[in-house]
């Protein structure tokens, strides 16, 4: 917004002023106590507690008084972080019949706000927005299917006449304030293998709507260096750990020079580990290379939620495993999706102000058993388990 003069900014100066002194004037609800919180959009990562009120973050600071508290979390021993944010998630759960409840999957394991990745396409999208956005306690988003029937049909790019542009800019435009960005699936089912054609369309349709695109690799007919040349800087490739063709890395263990010349301008690298979008194997050899992905995120789905997956909390385990440290994994599944959407509120940080959406984990200590989406197995010695979560300041699972 362009300030048209020195009264406006003192007016929204003020008035955000005037907000941050009545969260604080009100009383506290909650009080988080002693936790050990990582906030990588602040940097921040040590012993704090948190106070909230007015469904907000009120207060953070080394130590704050109970007195007055209507309820206290003691968060000793505890991980305490951001309402986590996963990137990638099916969670149409009245239509595909892969989808699952987002509040079971999600809120109830410490995701406060998730982005459905393309179940929902134009024409079935009216449905998603009334029966699961909502309806759902857990923050949901969108983006939108490039195929106007999304996940309703076995393969829904089986016809290009589904994939049309001009829609989708018109449902983005009438649901800016839940659809995200646009997913594309370039997978072996592409109709006569058009895979340019639908990544043209993705392209004008992204453009014209100002989104982000997500591109699902692995598998289809055009190459990782043609797909990536379609993507621009906020745009996200998912599933960059598989272990099929049009991998990352070339058969010497090197990053491919096209994956690093995209991430150098700005385009995002995205997990979604889903039931065959993670390979161990795959991720050591990135891994030693000194390569770790932008985001985390579970492509949590009915056909993974049993296992290897679990939920968002056990995938960011995996890459504990991996190599990356607490701190890192945190943001991938906070501040680094919170700066590549353009969320309505301030997710994925503890600022005072901002929602109170809280994660609160134990990082447990021993062997555990880890499974990867091509079945192999890993021994890892840390492991994040969920211990409550809290959303807009209330605490829904413990």
């Amino acid at each position: 917004m362009k300030l048209q003069s020195r009264r406006d900014f003192l007016r929204i100066a003020t008035s955000g002023a005037i907000a941050s002194r009545t969260i604080q004037a009100s009383p506290t609800t909650l009080l988080i106590k002693a936790g050990r919180v990582i906030d990588p959009a602040s940097g921040l990562s040590a012993i704090r507690d948190i106070a909230i009120a007015d469904k907000r973050i009120s207060r953070i600071a080394p130590s704050i008084t109970e007195a007055g508290a209507q309820r206290v979390l003691d968060a000793r021993g505890k991980i305490v972080t951001p309402g986590l944010i996963d990137i990638h998630v099916h969670v149409y759960d009245a239509l595909a019949s892969t989808s699952i409840n987002a509040d079971v999957s999600s809120v109830a394991k410490g995701a406060t706000t998730v982005v459905d990745a393309g179940s929902a396409g134009a024409r079935i999208f009216p449905g998603f927005r009334k029966y699961v956005i909502e309806r759902s306690k857990t923050r949901v988003f969108a983006l939108l299917n490039i195929s106007n029937v999304g996940f309703a049909a076995p393969n829904e790019l089986s016809d290009l006449s589904f994939v049309d542009p001009a829609s989708v800019v018109r449902t983005i435009e009438q649901n800016r304030d839940v659809i995200l960005g646009i997913k594309v699936r370039m997978t072996p089912n592409v109709v006569n293998k058009q895979d340019l054609e639908v990544l043209k369309r993705t392209r004008e349709a992204a453009d014209g709507a100002r989104v982000p695109i997500m591109v699902h690799i692995g598998g289809g007919a055009a190459t990782l260096k043609e797909i990536l040349s379609f993507l621009k800087s906020g745009d996200i490739v998912t599933h960059a750990l598989h272990a099929r063709s049009g991998q990352i890395m070339d058969q010497s263990g090197k990053i491919l020079s096209e994956v690093i010349e995209a991430q150098s301008r700005g385009v995002f690298m995205d997990i979604g580990h889903g039931s065959g979008n993670l390979s161990f194997e795959v991720a050591e050899k990135a891994a030693s290379v000194g390569w770790f992905p932008d985001t985390i995120s579970s492509d949590i789905h009915s056909g993974n939620v049993n296992g290897p997956v679990f939920d968002l909390a056990t995938t960011l385990s995996k890459f504990l495993h991996v190599g990356m440290t607490l701190e890192q994994v945190v943001r991938c599944a906070t501040a680094t999706p919170a700066k590549i959407f353009r969320f309505p509120e301030k997710v994925g940080a503890l600022a005072e102000g901002s929602p109170a959406d809280v994660g609160l984990f134990t990082l447990e200590e021993g062997q555990f058993e880890f499974t990867d989406s091509v079945r192999q197995k890993r021994t890892g010695r840390q492991k994040l388990t969920h211990f409550a979560t809290v959303i807009g300041g209330e605490v829904l699972a413990k």
